[in-house]
């Protein structure tokens, strides 16, 4: 694609990457086929190749956007389904964000949606704060058919069953390894998983330990900013971040570290961008050195090779979190670990496309969202499982919300199939 950059424009790094990555495209159209909202929309301007000609023209021309580059560009997942499926490399995820942070310094939104915005930044990462949201999410639910707006009512209906007990596991501390130890690595705690779903961190910490690993919750260390980030917010999700690179850097000079271990793909895909994102900061060697480190649970435990053994033969549907098949480039570990345990492993139809859950998507843009969702969880069911698998908590609830089937994290039937307790969405209720 030809570009019309000033020399000036360039001396910017994020309009000179920009420029990268619209000179690569070729205009082929493969990505439309595997685009969620333009299989959902049929309009050219939720595609990618769309969104890219309205980011070149917004960016090229340095204009305040406009209603209609703002509503396409928000549309998009960032599921990056077309990053897997572009035969020339246009690496969109540097891209789109470089045209979120633009749209955010430039563009007045209306005030419903700054203060919903606003909102979201102020809570979800923050697991303290975001716990009270759901309470009063919870309390909040009788009274959804008298909100108006379907993204408070998205807010209103995020809200689990059961909102877990704070686990103790997730405050700064080391777990030593059982018997020789083999590696010594951080584990992300995250944030929006510490107040959704305690169970994850825990069976991390547990399979981890019993395979070898010294396993440290560093101190300082919390949301990886991915949430702000695809916001547009750079301040804020630049400043979670650098509290990450710094904590893990801590312990990398200090006691030494192998990895940085996460087990929420969605901050694995930011975290391992670390490097690029601070390429122009004084942080940038620790940033990139802190993204080399970064792996997915997944990953490391495909190195550590756990002898599993399943205790019940069940039937799993494996969904692929688009931030680990697209974002990461994980595909076959996961379901290759599932099946030395012994599990049966089938795949949906579709298994490219995106749930719809998107880090803040499903609050954002419900009704897309929603129908995303209602395809993602007739193309698990139609496979008749026992069980739902997937390695990212977004997910797990997106999917969770639309079926009966129990949905877990791929770690926890690991945990379980070496030694540790049945997962808890798979326990039998009380009678």
């Amino acid at each position: 694609m030809q570009t019309n950059f000033t020399a000036d424009q360039l001396t910017d790094p994020d309009f000179a990457r920009s420029n990268e990555v619209l000179r690569a495209c070729v205009h082929c159209g493969f990505c439309t086929a595997t685009c969620p909202t333009y299989q959902v929309l049929g309009d050219e301007l939720d595609s990618p190749r769309g969104r890219i000609y309205l980011m070149k023209d917004m960016l090229e021309q340095e204009r305040v956007p406009d209603d209609k580059t703002v509503l396409h560009i928000d549309r998009c997942l960032s599921c990056l389904a077309c990053m897997t499926t572009c035969p020339s490399g246009v690496h969109y995820m540097h891209l789109v964000d470089h045209g979120r942070a633009y749209i955010e310094e430039h563009y007045r939104r209306p005030w419903r949606d700054r203060a919903l915005r606003w909102l979201l930044a102020k809570v979800l990462p923050h697991p303290g704060r975001f716990r009270l949201a759901l309470v009063g999410a919870k309390l909040g639910r009788p009274f959804r058919r008298l909100v108006p707006d379907a993204r408070l009512r998205a807010m209103l209906d995020m809200a689990p069953k059961r909102i877990p007990p704070v686990s103790r596991n997730d405050d700064p501390q080391v777990f030593p390894a059982e018997g020789a130890r083999r590696m010594r690595v951080a584990l992300m705690t995250g944030c929006a998983q510490r107040a959704l779903n305690t169970d994850i961190n825990d069976a991390t910490i547990r399979v981890l330990t019993r395979l070898g690993a010294e396993v440290v919750v560093a101190e300082g260390a919390g949301c990886c900013g991915a949430l702000t980030h695809h916001m547009g917010q750079t301040d804020e999700s630049h400043a979670s971040a650098a509290a990450n690179i710094r904590a893990w850097m801590r312990e990398k000079r200090g006691a030494g570290l192998d990895a940085v271990v996460i087990n929420t793909s969605g901050c694995g895909t930011t975290v391992k961008d670390y490097g690029h994102m601070f390429r122009e900061d004084p942080l940038a060697a620790d940033a990139a050195e802190v993204s080399a480190m970064a792996r997915d649970v997944s990953e490391v435990l495909k190195e550590l090779a756990p002898a599993a053994d399943a205790p019940e033969p069940l039937r799993v549907a494996y969904h692929a979190a688009c931030s680990l098949q697209h974002g990461q480039q994980i595909k076959g570990g996961p379901k290759t670990l599932l099946k030395k345990a012994g599990f049966e492993v089938v795949e949906p139809a579709d298994s490219h496309l995106c749930c719809g859950s998107a880090g803040t998507y499903n609050l954002m843009q419900p009704e897309i969202s929603a129908e995303l969702k209602a395809r993602k969880v007739e193309t698990l069911e139609a496979k008749a499982p026992q069980v739902i698998a997937t390695g990212n908590i977004g997910c797990m609830m997106q999917i969770g919300g639309g079926t009966e089937v129990p949905v877990v994290h791929t770690v926890e039937l690991i945990d379980w199939a070496t030694g540790g307790p049945k997962p808890p969405a798979l326990a039998t209720p009380a009678p």
